[in-house]
């Protein structure tokens, strides 16, 4: 079973400084409502432990390996739930350059597995927080350009 969520928001800021915060994941518990933690390179091939709190669930740590970083555009890793196939779900952050200095940002995770069908209510807190993360991220980097100017 195969199951999508995503959420997608228009920033006006340049991919480059959307990036830099997200990037710039020390600084994850001052502002990220849904990921409070994310340590590791992002690199392909590193391992990265993120904390997610999903309103209205319980909050998880997972050890996701990092599939793609492209600098400004891309942010990819993959995460399993005891054995591949269980319950795998692959994270992506995508930033699309828009015209006027301005950047969609695209956050989505494919949910493969045995497991999906029965995480229905937690997909949906999870794609809650994709949002609330997505604003508050928004609100970081037109401020960072705001201070820039």
């Amino acid at each position: 079973m195969t199951r999508e969520i995503q959420h997608t928001v228009d920033i006006d800021a340049p991919p480059a400084v959307v990036w830099e915060q997200l990037a710039d994941t020390a600084a994850y518990a001052r502002w990220n409502p849904f990921v409070r933690r994310l340590s590791g390179k992002l690199t392909a091939g590193a391992t990265l432990t993120v904390t997610i709190a999903p309103p209205g669930g319980r909050a998880m740590t997972f050890k996701p390996t990092v599939l793609v970083s492209e600098v400004d555009r891309e942010l990819r890793w993959l995460g399993r739930f005891l054995v591949p196939g269980l319950f795998d779900g692959e994270h992506s952050f995508r930033l699309e350059e828009l015209p006027g200095g301005r950047t969609r940002l695209i956050q989505a995770e494919r949910f493969r597995g045995l497991l999906v069908g029965l995480s229905r209510g937690t997909l949906e807190n999870t794609r809650i927080g994709f949002e609330q993360m997505n604003r508050a991220l928004k609100q970081r980097a037109e401020a960072a350009v705001a201070r820039a100017s």
